[in-house]
């Protein structure tokens, strides 16, 4: 009996020590898995605080005092083109510029004020950086790094000539596409090539841009879409970020809803016609997107410095931005689609007059709201305010910005205009003279 009662107690003792091993084993892997998580988790985070450290620092250098405001064809946007250039060359991209170099010059004949006869000869210059895949189809991701200079000539600024740093316009959107640039080198997503262009010459007219699908570096008929940065560095409490173009491409709308748990407020447009070097690819029929964050109170004025960057919103757009270029990897070369302006696009780009306002984009009332209006040009002198909105140039139905583009495109200099505005509940009829 006692042997048997010894036996028993073996049999349990074993027993029971093989259960406390196995449940040392199962611990030791939910232990293992735990410090797994909390090192990606670290790493993840690590990551993070390295990309919007990348963020801040190339704001802020692109927009310090010492480039001058990046006008095109001086030395300040010489030295920010050295700068991108050496960014990209640091993340490993090769040039695609002229000859191999890193730079696509282009010549244009500088004029302070559009009306002048005389101008001054000048040589802009993309910086255009490629990531080869071996792929057939490449996407043109961009952002324009030019600025106002001392704010000569499309300054909103009524004061003495000063130093423009265009810190969200656009230094924001080219520091992205650094981020962009630097984090599609080793993602997965391998079935494009990525040409990477900081535009020159954008806020005289798209120079840059239409220089660059005129010159393409890249077969432009290889070219899958294109993304387009500009002014995406002052995120709102609302998250609201504007995507321009969704109706180049019936794949557009279906792929942002995709994205509708990114944390961003998505307000979208159809046209792929707009105020940005996105204009020039889709003039190319290339379904192209245009991203924004909206209109301020220091837009094109000396006040927009980079210390009012909402850098984690900025790292959120471009981490939006890397998502859906991943998103869109196996899908092939997109559809082009024209959108309504279609027939108008040219001519609305290529307008030769300005009221002088500043357009609210962000806006989803019907009509173009103003958000400031420049001393002594048009809309000034016509008794245009902040906050009216254009209804009608004349003849034409305004009802957004393309529109109002529209309307532009159909006059020159010396001509006049009765523009209808809603001012509160009334609605005025203003003479405007070009």
């Amino acid at each position: 009996m006692q042997f048997r009662n010894g036996e028993n107690f073996f049999k349990r003792s074993s027993l029971f020590v093989i259960w406390r091993l196995k449940k040392f084993r199962i611990m030791k892997k939910i232990i293992f898995a735990f410090c797994l998580w909390f090192l990606a988790q670290n790493l993840i985070a690590q990551s993070a605080e390295s990309d919007l450290q990348d963020l801040k620092v190339d704001v802020v250098y692109l927009a310090s005092n010492l480039l001058e405001g990046r006008e095109t064809g001086k030395t300040g946007e010489i030295l920010a083109a050295q700068y991108i250039a050496s960014r990209f060359e640091e993340i490993g991209l090769k040039p695609k510029g002229r000859e191999g170099s890193w730079f696509q010059p282009f010549d244009f004949n500088y004029k302070s004020n559009p009306h002048v006869d005389d101008g001054e000869p000048r040589t802009g210059r993309n910086v255009v950086g490629f990531l080869d895949n071996g792929a057939a189809t490449t996407v043109v991701i961009g952002a324009h790094y030019d600025h106002l200079g001392h704010g000569i000539f499309g300054s909103l600024y009524t004061g003495e000539p000063a130093i423009h740093n265009g810190a969200d316009d656009n230094a924001s959107g080219v520091a992205a596409l650094v981020l962009i640039a630097k984090r599609l080198k080793n993602s997965r997503a391998k079935q494009n090539n990525y040409l990477f262009i900081a535009f020159s010459g954008e806020e005289l007219g798209l120079y840059g841009s239409k220089y660059f699908v005129n010159n393409p570096t890249v077969d432009l008929s290889t070219v899958n879409y294109m993304l387009n940065m500009d002014m995406v560095g002052r995120l709102n409490e609302d998250k609201t970020l504007a995507v321009n173009g969704v109706g180049t491409s019936p794949v557009w709308k279906e792929e942002l809803t995709r994205m509708e748990n990114s944390g961003l407020k998505i307000k979208t447009s159809e046209s792929g016609i707009g105020p940005s070097d996105h204009t020039s690819f889709y003039l190319e029929d290339i379904p192209v997107l245009h991203f924004f964050t909206g209109q301020h109170s220091d837009y094109h004025k000396p006040s927009d410095d980079s210390e009012l960057i909402n850098y984690e919103g900025l790292l959120t757009i471009s981490n939006f931005l890397i998502n859906l270029v991943e998103q869109l990897d196996d899908d092939g070369k997109l559809v082009f689609t024209k959108t309504k302006d279609a027939d108008k696009g040219k001519e609305a780009a290529n307008f030769k007059v300005t009221l002088g306002i500043m357009p609210d984009y962000m806006s989803d009332i019907e009509g173009l709201r103003i958000d400031g209006v420049k001393e002594d040009h048009p809309a000034a002198k016509a008794g245009m305010k902040k906050g009216d909105i254009i209804v009608q140039m004349g003849a034409l139905k305004v009802k957004d910005i393309y529109d109002y583009m529209e309307g532009l495109g159909k006059y020159k200099k010396g001509d006049r205009v009765l523009v209808k505005v809603k001012r509160e509940e009334k609605v005025l009829e203003l003479e405007v003279e070009f």
